[in-house]
Parts: structure tokens; sequence; C-alpha cells
């Protein structure tokens, strides 16, 4: 089969208007869309026979399913896909929405991570979808790592910033560890510091291990690459996940089915399976990005779609984004905008503070 934009542009205006309007109608009920109904308000005069023939075809290149034994069309995920990037008409969100973005981040306050809680629950409320907020990667150049034994099998890591901020994280150590190894691992890291950052730090490290393997005692260089491991697994990512308006989803009516697959996403949320994945999809690119059910592992069981676009700092850095969960029929005329909105204003706010 010929790709989306090939298939598109072989549709006659006829073909092209009944599809964009099956979506459409299906975008704004959820429900199956009948010839009849196509008819009634369709911008040339023809049988509710020849719209049934019409809507056969686009079933036929897997544009349109047939749910159940109803008479009407639903668009499948490709179709979905193919009116998202060929079809949506996206403008600025209206002023009501802008304006209650607006209010919500309108605090004078410091706290950034409190103007990113807010910045969650304005989307939810606003779309009544479920929100995603990754918030920004610290970025400070660190002053000091220390490693505290805890336990034979438990160890710590403490990272001093420069802007004063203190983080602990736990690792497993390699067995067989003692003080003196601890010390010399501690001091082969800080003797690498010079102000650089925990992502900057990384390939430093990796580097000089790899090349002076005779002058750092093994114990110490297996204890500096646990440590390591830490900083570039999940650890660093699962404290950066805010999520609000699981009600949005669950009180959204539908059957036990679907409501159950969508406790399920919100089960792998918590327990931030495969986040990972997820915040790798907003620092890929600019702009807006739509993911509509299988097309993002996070969401194939449940067939929902994310709406999402990475904010940045004032040297357009990708520091973090915003999106929303909802149903494959989400409105994306409107969610997209205001997804769109809310990115560029956390960008320009969190850029105001430095």
């Amino acid at each position: 089969m010929n790709d989306k934009a090939d298939i598109l542009g072989e549709m006659n205006d006829r073909s092209r208007e009944v599809f964009r309007r099956v979506v459409e109608g299906y975008l704004a009920d959820g429900a199956p869309v009948g010839s009849r109904t196509l008819t009634r308000d369709f911008s040339e005069k023809v049988s509710a026979a020849t719209i049934r023939n019409v809507m056969q075809d686009l079933e036929y290149l897997g544009l349109l399913d047939s749910p159940h034994i109803s008479a009407g069309r639903i668009p499948t995920q490709q179709g979905l896909r193919m009116f998202v990037d060929g079809l949506l008409e996206i403008g600025d969100p209206d002023d009501h929405d802008r304006e209650q973005i607006d209010a919500t981040m309108g605090s004078n306050s410091e706290d950034v991570s409190g103007l990113l809680d807010r910045v969650g629950s304005a989307l939810s409320g606003v779309t009544r979808g479920a929100s995603l907020v990754m918030t920004p990667k610290r970025e400070a150049p660190i002053r000091h790592i220390e490693f505290v034994s805890l336990s034979p099998d438990r160890s710590l890591v403490v990272l001093v910033f420069a802007d004063g901020h203190v983080e602990n994280r736990l690792f497993t150590p390699p067995p067989g560890q003692t003080p003196s190894s601890m010390r010399e691992a501690a001091n082969f890291l800080n003797a690498l510091i010079e102000g650089r950052t925990l992502s900057e730090l990384q390939g430093v490290i990796a580097a000089q291990i790899s090349t002076r393997r005779q002058e750092i005692d093994s114990l110490a260089r297996a204890l500096v690459e646990s440590g390591l491991a830490v900083w570039e697994g999940e650890g660093d990512q699962i404290e950066r996940l805010i999520v609000r308006g699981r009600a949005n989803l669950l009180s959204g009516g539908g059957e036990e089915e679907d409501l159950e697959k969508i406790r399920q996403l919100f089960d792998d949320l918590e327990r931030k399976r495969d986040i990972a994945e997820f915040l790798e999809l907003a620092e890929e690119g600019e702009g807006v990005r739509i993911f509509i059910g299988s097309e993002n592992k996070l969401f194939s069981l449940s067939g929902s779609s994310l709406v999402v676009s990475p904010y940045m700092n004032s040297d357009r850095k990708i520091i973090g984004a915003v999106g929303v969960i909802g149903p494959t029929r989400l409105n994306y005329g409107r969610i997209v905008p205001i997804v769109n909105y809310t990115a560029q204003l956390v960008g320009k706010l969190i850029s105001d503070r430095k």
C-alpha cells in the first residue's frame, strides 16, 4: 500500500470530504458516522448509497472501520494518523483556554516544582484529559561527590551541586568494597569535576576509566562505574514526571473494558514502566508531537493518544516537556494549540527566573 501522503493525494474531492467528515464526527462525539448523516450537509448533492460506496473504499484502504454491527464507520489508527498529518487545521488556542492557562501560571513564586505542578493541574483541567509534565533535568555544575556505605549491598552517592542543592542516590555497589576504595573512587571523581554538569561528567568519566585502568584500583573503578550507572539509568528520570488528571479519563464513561485499559495505563505510569521512552520522545526535536495508540509502546495497551511538546530554556536547549493523554478521539485541533502554548509559556517562565 502507498504511504499516507500518496493515499491522501490520490483521493478525489468526494472521498477526501467523506473521510474528513467521518473523522471529525467521530472526534466530536465518539460515535460511528453513518452515510445518512453525511448526506444531510454534504457539499454536493449525493445519495446515501454513493456515500456508502465511498466509505467502503476507505475501509478497504484501512482508513475506516465498522465497529460491531453498526452501519456507521469510525477512523482506524492509520486513518487518524493520516488525518492528523494531512488534514488537521491547527490554529491558536482560543481566548478562554489561554486565559485559564495564564491564570494558573501567573504566580511569582520562585519554586519551579510548584510551577510545574500547577502546569499539570491546569492542563488536565483545561483539556479534561490527563497531563504529563517532564521537569527540567538538573544541569547545575557539581561541586563535590562522596560515596557512603550503608550496608554490604547498599551505598549512597552524595552529589553536591554548585547551586547548593544536594542529591542522595542509592545504588548497589560491587562486592568487597573497602573504606579506601570508596575514598579513591570519590577522589578520582572530584579531580574530574571542574565545574562540569552530570551529563558532561559522564562522558569524561567513561573516557578516563578506559585510559587509566592501571592507575585506579579495580574495586574503586567498579564503584565509580556502579555509581555512574545510577546517574544514567531510570533513577535520573523517575522523579522528573508529574501526572495529573487521572479521574478525567476514568470518569469519561465508556465500556468497562476501556476503563480497565485506562486503569492499566495509570498503573504503568505510577510504577514508571517505560517512562524513559516517553521522556526521550520530547527531546528528539522541536514542536508538538502526536502519538496515537500503538505508535507509543507506553500507550499501546490502553489505545490512548499523547500530544506532547518540549519546552526550552533561554539557551534554546530542551529541558523538559508537557503533554496531554486522552482517548484516540481527542479534539486534536483544540488540544495541540493548548499544549504548544503551554510549553512556550513554561519555557519563558523558567528562563525569566534565572
